[in-house]
Parts: C-alpha cells; sequence; structure tokens
C-alpha cells in the first residue's frame, strides 16, 4: 500500500512529528486531514501542506468528536488509508511531587486518545479490507524512563494496543504499527506544563536527561521521512532513529545493563536539582 492518492488522517498534527507526517504525506502524493486541538495551527500546517490538506480542529479526548472527524474523512474520501494517532502529551516530573491528575490527564490524552482513534478508524478499514494504524508511542514505551514515569506508562500502553492489534487485525486487512522514536527535536521539550495543573516542586531537564540516555534529538522532519518509509514495508514497532535500536536491543538483551545506563542518567539529573 503505498501513498499516492491515499486517504491519511494525522492528529496532533499542528507541530512536531505530527506537522512533519502531514507535510511529508502530502509531498508522497497523499491527500491528509491534519488535525489538532489547536485549530489555527492545523489550518496553518494544511496551508502549508497545500490543496491536497484539509485542517480540522480536533480534541482527540472527545470519543464523537474523534469518530464524526474519521467518517467525514472516509465519506469524502471514498476510503480511508492511514490513521497516524499522533497527539500526545508530556508528563515530566517525580511521582513523589505528581498528583493522580498528572496521571489522569495523560491516560486521557495519550491512552484513550488513541483509543478513540482506532475504534473510529479500524471498522472502517476492517470493511474496505485493507488500511494501516499508525499509532505514535515512544522509546519511553520500551524501556524504563524514570522522571517521565506517566508519560511511559501511557506509551507502554500504545505500544501494547498496537502489538495486540497487529495480529488480531492482519487477517482482516488491516496493519497496526507502533512508532517509537527516541527524542525528537520538537516542542514538547519547551511546551508548558498542563497550565491548569500544579506544578512539580522540581521540574528536570527532560531533554537533557533523554538525550544523555539516547542520544541527541532527532530532526522530526527526518523522523517523519524515516517512519514512512517503514509503514510502506509494513514494520510493527518502528524505532528510530537507527541509533536508538541499540538501547531497545540492550534493554530487551541485558536489561541491568540497559537499568545501569538509565539509573547513571538519573542520578546525573537529580544532582541538577536545587537544595531545600
Amino acid at each position: 500500500m503505498g501513498y499516492q492518492g491515499a486517504i491519511a488522517f494525522v492528529t496532533g498534527a499542528g507541530s512536531g512529528i505530527g506537522k512533519e507526517l502531514a507535510l511529508a504525506l502530502t509531498k508522497r502524493g497523499a491527500r491528509v486531514w491534519v488535525t489538532d486541538v489547536r485549530g489555527r495551527a492545523a489550518e496553518a500546517v494544511a496551508a502549508a501542506c497545500g490543496k491536497a490538506a484539509k485542517p480540522r480542529k480536533l480534541d482527540v479526548r472527545d470519543a464523537g468528536a474523534v469518530r464524526e472527524a474519521i467518517e467525514d474523512a472516509a465519506k469524502e474520501g471514498g476510503r480511508l488509508d492511514y490513521l497516524f494517532n499522533n497527539a500526545g502529551i508530556g508528563c515530566g516530573g517525580e511521582v513523589q511531587d505528581l498528583a493522580v491528575a498528572h496521571f489522569d490527564r495523560t491516560v486521557d490524552v495519550n491512552v484513550r486518545g488513541v483509543v478513540h482513534g482506532v475504534m473510529a478508524a479500524y471498522p472502517v478499514m476492517v470493511r474496505q479490507g485493507s488500511g494501516h494504524i499508525v499509532n505514535v508511542a515512544s522509546m519511553a514505551g520500551l524501556t524504563p524512563s524514570p522522571l517521565m514515569v506517566a508519560y511511559a506508562m501511557s506509551k507502554h500502553a500504545v505500544v501494547g494496543l498496537s502489538t495486540s492489534l497487529r495480529l488480531e487485525g492482519a487477517a482482516l486487512g488491516v496493519r497496526v504499527s507502533a512508532l517509537c522514536p527516541a527524542p525528537v527535536d520538537t516542542p514538547i521539550f519547551a511546551s508548558d506544563y498542563m497550565p491548569d495543573l500544579p506544578k512539580p516542586a522540581w521540574m528536570p531537564n527532560l531533554k537533557r536527561f533523554l538525550t544523555s540516555v539516547a542520544g541527541p534529538a532527532y530532526p522530526p522532519s527526518l523522523l517523519a521521512a524515516e517512519a514512512l518509509d517503514a509503514v510502506a514495508k509494513n514494520v510493527g514497532v518502528i524505532v528510530l532513529p537507527s541509533r536508538a535500536r541499540l538501547l531497545w536491543r540492550l534493554a530487551r538483551l541485558s536489561p541491568r545493563l540497559a537499568e545501569a545506563k538509565i539509573r547513571a542518567a538519573l542520578a546525573a539529573e537529580r544532582a541538577s536539582k536545587p537544595a531545600h
């Protein structure tokens, strides 16, 4: 299944990975629905994509709105070839400084948002006998990720959903992949911290912590291009960039060595914590 003439639906496409996926998809000949909770951001990205893109304001926490938008895309396009469940939020800080509300918000967007997309698109694709769902997870969904426990929990859930549904959907013609990037140079590192919830007493520098574990942040445009190549090959768990696969393999083959590397980075980051 290629991209030329395909109908693709991207959530969280107003910036970062979602924006670059939308741009890359249109360059490869797809017609793309560019959706984001920030309507103006979706409009700006759609304009940059050109006539093959259509913007829509969409909060993935609203299951009814997600279903309506995906069904509209499938009806207008005559089918739905790709769903990129990309919308997500970060949540950093030590668990001792967080509240249940931080976990709830993370689950609402990062887990339920993905579920809403899957439950809207999957029936459409089953009826068609074709389609590909790409759920954007993270390396944090494959390895231990202290200082971002709520986020890691949500991304482990996305990986589990994806790898399990992949087997279930294969006989029905539906492909499913989990995209698990290492640190990517996106606004998530500089975004406001859930402004309606209390900030933790100490916020670690997550970019510094993550890059000390997995290497320099990767440009989102390169990530998008490589991700689309892997999706075209129907790779089930897409770990990017290629150097990140070393940490993934280490975590699987020698968990103690991987944990030692992560513990060292954790200790270094904690050393920057201001004394009370």
